[in-house]
């Protein structure tokens, strides 16, 4: 992987830093500012503030470039009580803004002035970094889940949303065809085990072992229990391509509806 270019390297040395160094995309949602942080900071559980009696606030880095300088420089910001705190950090040199913000994490962090906010009481999560996979894989509209069925509604198939097969049994479809009897699971890759991209934790790594077995598990017995009532189960990884798994599941529930009418 190549560093990032300096300034000494680009050469604005006699001109104002270019936009795209410091300045963010005008018109951005939150959540879009806010994944920008993450990933500069290396997750959200790396942007917490000590307040101290067991207060924590979420800090972000500014870029700013002073009147008539050339320089940018970082600034650390939080809430506290209503006042916006700011701590500044130093100068950052690099040329685009996504290497500039990570300096300025790192800056921070070499300053002392962030900390790993602790789990909450009871929580299942050990660490912060567990929590943060745990927070990145909802059970419902996932993104996956929407790009899947905004693809399956254009081939005209139409289907129920988080709804169980048997409403005697505690299993949900994502996607749900009732009448051709075909229910679709997303499966996250995290907490489904996926063979390739599962990312174990190092911590309590025992715990988390048996529970995605027992995820697993558990899917195993939903395929069966569905398969014995008649349903055709099709389980999707939310890394497949969703035109890819799109195609799949329109030929089962095609051959299916065929096969009913038959």
């Amino acid at each position: 992987m190549t560093a990032p270019t300096s300034r000494a390297q680009s050469g604005w040395k006699h001109d104002p830093p270019p936009d795209r160094a410091w300045k963010g995309r005008p018109g951005r949602a939150r959540s879009a500012i806010a994944a920008e942080q993450d990933r500069a900071a290396g997750g959200r559980h790396r942007r917490s503030v000590d307040l101290g009696e067991g207060r924590f606030a979420r800090a972000s880095v500014e870029l700013k470039v002073l009147p008539d300088t050339r320089r940018i420089r970082a600034y650390l910001r939080w809430s506290d009580g209503g006042k916006s705190p700011a701590r500044y950090l130093g100068q950052v040199e690099h040329e685009t803004r996504a290497a500039n913000l990570a300096e300025g994490w790192r800056m921070a962090w070499e300053k002392g002035l962030l900390t790993e906010e602790p789990p909450a009481e009871g929580s299942w999560a050990s660490s912060p970094s567990v929590r943060a996979v745990m927070r990145g894989n909802r059970n419902k509209d996932t993104r996956p889940e929407l790009r899947l069925r905004s693809l399956l509604h254009k081939q005209g198939l139409r289907y129920r949303v988080a709804a169980r097969p048997l409403p005697e049994l505690r299993r949900t479809a994502d996607v749900l065809f009732s009448k051709p009897k075909v229910a679709v699971f997303v499966d996250g890759c995290y907490w489904h085990g996926c063979p390739e991209h599962l990312r174990e934790s190092h911590k309590n790594a025992e715990f988390w072992r048996s529970k995605i077995e027992g995820n697993r598990a558990r899917d195993a017995e939903t395929d069966r229990l569905l398969g014995e009532a008649g349903w055709t189960v099709v389980r999707v990884w939310e890394h497949e391509d969703p035109v890819d798994a799109c195609a799949r599941i329109e030929g089962i529930v095609r051959q299916a509806s065929r096969d009913s009418t038959g």
